[in-house]
């Protein structure tokens, strides 16, 4: 696969209090396309970041909704990867990508 195809499959890394407490157990989390599956995102992975990836798993989140000023809207589904790295590998993830 292209590097270009690899930055449609990952689009983001998730940012929190829990992904941080992942990162303790070598675990990195992203937000992925809706469509990709667990080998697409690990060949994506190993190719951008030039790392071993010992496996992957999927969420699909579903959209929550909000109100505002008294109008309904809805937020857009998205799928998350928790990524866990074989030892010795690590991505920093504040870096960007």
């Amino acid at each position: 696969m292209s590097t270009a195809r690899h930055y449609d499959v990952i689009l983001s890394p998730v940012i929190t209090e829990k992904s941080t407490l992942a990162s303790e157990h070598n675990q990195v989390i992203f937000k992925v396309a809706i469509t990709a599956t667990k080998p697409v995102v690990k060949a994506a992975i190993e190719a951008l970041f030039e790392v071993k990836v010992k496996a992957v798993n999927t969420i699909k989140v579903k959209g929550k909704t909000k109100r505002f000023k008294g109008r309904i809207g809805h937020q857009s589904d998205f799928k998350k990867a928790i990524v866990t790295l074989e030892d010795g590998h690590s991505i920093d993830v504040t870096t960007g990508l």
